[in-house]
């Protein structure tokens, strides 16, 4: 934990003022890339809506929204595709949009992820800005965008809503405000598995501060949320740290557990319904497997490489940020959220989406960049978002995304 975890929030009246470089970066980021995305594709004669609101994991949002849980696809492999692998708050929001316009539930996830990547970039700024200062927020916010699976931020997936969730409950533990927390945690399990990553980063924080609380004690001070001294502040008093450690898991463990029951296959009833989609937790066997066999020829070998070289950058960034001392919270969250993604046992192709999340992974980037000149910086994010914004048409109009 660090200092500068100390930090008082900008009054609500200018958060959004302070924000608004970020915000309004981000947006251009996004409309280059669907920019992109709609040229690209009507020179190949598809739909861009289409290829953002139907395909993949999109589709079983929208059955899901439409006929509710209990659909499923058997393959002639004997595995079985169920629609309880996906969690209910993208659908339950598209159905919540249909219900109260014309918009159609494809049309209402494509609304909630649109917005929702807004809020998700205003939460990277606001937990950035917290930590260290508006520049970084900004360049944080960007490094986000640029992402060359980015466009998926502005597809009816998933990924930006629980980003959206994750970075305003890490923002209100590192603010001490605990049952927000809590809720917004409750809120990413209902989004997500990967909600556990959210869940563990409110407790460990919870417990931190709990244990700075009684190591201040004897000496009469008071430890604040962050877990340094400091004055006594209601919001983080130990109910309502407790109350957020009780209200964060309710969501993910809910489900997992309704599942259970609605499988009758108890408690773990979850883990069965991923296995049929040949989905697991390896420890990252398969998918070493996976790399290791790109090296078997050539030009093949060039992907293995590529794939080695991004496993190593994200681990190295994650190692920076522990060097830099990055508050507890963000610290687990990024973690759990890489290990699961690198560690699951099928759908490889997805991993630099299901990485997104963890974007206390580029935090150490963005300080680089607050500190670089500002010409110098701007180049390197505007040549990122060109370069990305064609990756991403070019990657949506092929085999992307799984």
């Amino acid at each position: 934990m660090t200092d500068l975890q100390t930090r008082t929030a900008p009054p609500r009246a200018g958060a959004l003022r302070r924000a608004a470089p970020a915000l309004l970066g981000y947006a251009a980021v996004r409309a280059l890339g669907l920019l992109a995305l709609l040229l690209w594709s009507a020179a190949r004669d598809k739909s861009a809506y289409t290829l953002l609101t139907a395909r993949w994991d999109a589709l079983w949002y929208v059955r899901v929204a439409e006929l509710g849980y209990g659909y499923e696809v058997r393959l002639p492999n004997g595995d079985v595709h169920s629609n309880l692998a996906f969690f209910p708050l993208l659908p339950w929001l598209e159905r919540l949009v249909a219900a109260v316009s014309p918009l159609s539930y494809a049309d209402g996830g494509f609304v909630v992820s649109l917005v929702a990547s807004l809020a998700a970039a205003w939460g990277i700024f606001a937990v950035t800005d917290h930590v260290y200062g508006r520049r970084a927020g900004v360049c944080a916010v960007l490094l986000w965008a640029v992402l060359p699976v980015g466009i998926v931020q502005s597809m009816a997936y998933s990924e930006s809503l629980f980003t959206a969730l994750a970075a305003w409950s890490l923002y209100a533990v590192l603010t001490g405000r605990w049952v927000a927390a809590g809720v917004l945690g409750a809120a990413a399990g209902l989004t997500r598995p990967v909600g556990v990553a959210v869940v563990a980063a409110v407790w460990a924080a919870a417990i931190a501060s709990f244990a700075a609380e009684r190591r201040a004690a004897p000496s009469g001070r008071v430890a604040d949320a962050a877990g340094a001294p400091g004055g006594p502040d209601p919001a983080s008093s130990p109910a309502r740290r407790l109350a957020g450690m009780l209200l964060a898991p309710l969501g993910v463990a809910g489900y997992m557990l309704w599942v259970g029951h609605r499988t009758g296959a108890g408690p773990l009833g979850y883990l069965d319904v991923q296995a049929g989609w040949r989905n697991g937790f390896d420890g990252g066997y398969a998918f070493a497997g996976f790399v290791a066999g790109k090296f078997t020829s050539f030009p093949s070998a060039l992907a293995g490489a590529g794939l080695v070289l991004g496993v190593a950058s994200v681990v190295w960034l994650y190692g920076v940020g522990v060097r830099q001392r990055q508050p507890l919270p963000l610290l687990v969250h990024s973690g759990l959220v890489t290990l699961l993604a690198l560690c699951a046992s099928s759908y490889f192709g997805s991993k630099p989406r299901l990485l997104m999340p963890a974007f206390p992974l580029l935090l150490p980037l963005a300080l680089l960049l607050a500190r670089a000149r500002p010409r110098r910086s701007a180049v390197v994010l505007g040549g990122l978002a060109v370069a990305g914004a064609v990756y991403g048409a070019f990657w949506l109009n092929g085999s992307g995304p799984p």
